[in-house]
């Protein structure tokens, strides 16, 4: 058995269908006001390069909602140092763009340097 995508009771074709306005009813009410403000200049030429290009699109627009229209499309997200490139499906509606491309990376410690105390060399043996 297939499992059926649905968002709040909606298919995926459902809320590809709908006006902007009336997805902006059934998100959360952070996202909702984000979008019922509408899209800043950038994020208009954003959508407009979405909507034509085949290729993925760069953007640097990490504050954006993922709308319906969206899903589907290769997006690549700048982190700060590089490009990370994102298939965008159904379970990221209602998301911002920034939430898929983390921008810090865990710290992974070495030995301890030169000049390092006794008391600092210490590294247990788990």
């Amino acid at each position: 058995m297939v499992k059926v995508f649905n968002y709040k009771g909606k298919t995926i074709d459902e809320l590809k269908k709908m006006s902007l306005d009336n997805f902006a009813k059934i998100i959360p009410t952070r996202l909702r006001r984000s979008l019922l403000k509408g899209f800043s200049d950038r994020q208009k030429k954003f959508l407009e390069k979405l909507r034509k290009s085949e290729k993925p699109v760069k953007t640097h627009c990490r504050d954006i909602v993922i709308i319906p229209e969206m899903v589907g499309k290769k997006i690549m997200i700048h982190n700060g140092k590089e490009w990370i490139s994102k298939d965008i499906t159904s379970e990221m509606l209602g998301h911002r763009l920034g939430e898929f491309s983390p921008t810090r990376k865990r710290v992974m410690h070495s030995a301890p340097g030169v000049g390092a105390t006794k008391s600092s060399k210490f590294l247990p043996l788990k």
